[in-house]
């Protein structure tokens, strides 16, 4: 047996979409050597609501990555499913820090 070890670190994507394309569009990029969990979420907002997804991103210890490496690839990841799914916005979130990348001008 071989043992994988490394620091503990996530980072999460928010996104609202089909989950199908999002299932998809997380298995093409992963290719590279990649870890993510995906969770169906609900959002609900001010005057409306949506469906979508949690995208948690991993410091997975068989491919491992430095915090700044994992977040570069949460934001990658983010921009793609963006555009996959047609959608205006994403947010990235970590344990310290959450940054919405909107690109509705």
């Amino acid at each position: 047996m071989k043992i994988y070890q490394s620091g503990s670190y996530s980072v999460k994507i928010y996104i609202a979409g089909a989950m199908n394309i999002i299932e998809q569009a997380c298995r093409e990029h992963v290719v590279k050597g990649l870890c993510v969990n995906i969770k169906p979420n609900k959002y609900i907002y001010t005057y409306g609501e949506e469906t979508g997804a949690e995208i948690e991103l991993i410091n997975y210890p068989k491919y491992p990555k430095s915090n700044e490496e994992i977040w570069v690839e949460a934001v990658c990841l983010g921009n793609k499913l963006m555009s996959a799914l047609f959608c205006g916005s994403f947010t990235v979130m970590d344990g310290e820090k959450a940054i919405t990348y909107d690109r509705r001008i």
